[in-house]
């Protein structure tokens, strides 16, 4: 892949293994709206990230990315703060299915190599398919067409409004 397939979008940010949902979401301030949650995003683990993350970079992460609950906003507070990707070795299962339903691309890469943090870096999701400066680009395991389809629709309920929109879904069969 080159990088006219794959522009850099951003840059690297790099965190370990296990980064549950309470750092990306603390539950001290999900009484609050997304903005109040964005201010506090990983702060116990990096305190400069909610104020330095820039619309386009990648979040590198260990095993585990997204453990914990099942709170919608870890992942909502990723794409509100502009995050363009999630590349990890293994996700949380819900964490994982809340990236796609709500349109933030998680790029599972099993053997992830150790990215230099603030690395130029951009993905293309339809080859699955990390890129980062002064490297070969990663292979990751493919998302399937569905999901691709639903990130770049921007999320599960859009979506479907798209496809309802374009009749390629009726009202009737999203109750079956």
């Amino acid at each position: 892949m080159n990088q006219r397939a794959a522009p850099y979008t951003g840059r690297a940010w790099v965190f370990g293994d296990d980064i549950n949902t309470d750092l990306l979401a603390p539950g001290a301030y999900m009484k609050f709206g997304i903005d109040e949650i964005a201010r506090h995003c990983m702060e116990q683990v990096d305190p400069t990230f909610a104020t330095a993350v820039q619309p386009g970079d990648i979040v590198f992460g260990g095993r585990n990315f997204g453990a914990g609950s099942s709170r919608e906003q870890a992942v909502e507070v990723l794409r509100h703060l502009g995050v363009a990707a999630v590349v990890a070795p293994s996700f949380a299962g819900l964490f994982y299915r809340n990236g796609f339903n709500l349109g933030l691309p998680l790029l599972t890469c099993p053997a992830l190599q150790r990215i230099a943090p603030g690395r130029r870096v951009g993905c293309d999701i339809g080859t699955a398919q990390v890129i980062v400066e002064d490297h070969s680009p990663l292979q990751c395991e493919p998302i399937p067409p569905h999901l691709v389809a639903m990130i770049r629709d921007g999320g599960l309920v859009p979506h479907l409004m798209r496809k309802i929109a374009t009749g390629q879904l009726t009202v009737n069969e999203t109750t079956s």
